[in-house]
């Protein structure tokens, strides 16, 4: 398997998100966002660590601590499910590699250790190919198709894929 690790969001991270913001990269998720708010998603990514509210994590390899994406959860109602949704982005450059399958097995080892009980969910954008396969390969079921508003304004016809929770709360 690919040598991945995920590092826990921190300060240094910034550039990391700025890099993540790339056309290529948020062409599924409405286009790159202005720099105010990379800003802003840092903080709130390093929030979530602080209060608990998500888990956000640098994906590194031995040959670039610096990372080559990111990916994380965090906890989600879904029409009174809960669920945790689960994002990711490697960089161009580095697509291809099995970086975002080592990442998402490793991301939902972590999920399961927050709350084993908890499905986890995955609304790639339905034309995003890479990400469907990752989905599909990773063992989530396709539920549906949902309409989500992101970034505000913007809507986007999005895959329901769902992980069932591998068992009971151990918390």
């Amino acid at each position: 398997m690919t040598d991945v690790a995920l590092r826990p969001w921190s300060e240094g991270d910034l550039d990391l998100l700025r890099r993540n913001n790339a056309p290529e990269l948020m062409e599924h998720l409405g286009g790159p966002e202005t720099d105010e708010k990379v800003v802003s998603r840092h903080e709130r990514y390093l929030r979530g660590w602080r209060d608990g509210s998500s888990q956000m994590y640098a994906i590194v390899t031995p040959e670039h601590p610096e990372g080559v994406g990111a990916i994380g959860f965090w906890p989600r109602d879904e029409g009174g499910r809960a669920l945790f949704e689960v994002g990711w982005t490697v960089q161009a450059a580095f697509q291809g590699r099995g970086y975002a399958r080592a990442a998402l097995a490793l991301v939902i080892d972590e999920a399961g250790a927050a709350d084993a009980a908890r499905p986890i969910a995955a609304y790639p954008r339905v034309d995003n190919e890479a990400s469907i396969a990752l989905c599909r390969r990773a063992g989530f079921v396709l539920e549906g198709v949902e309409e989500f508003e992101y970034p505000k304004g913007t809507w986007l016809a999005s895959n329901v894929w769902v992980l069932p929770a591998p068992g009971p709360a151990t918390a």
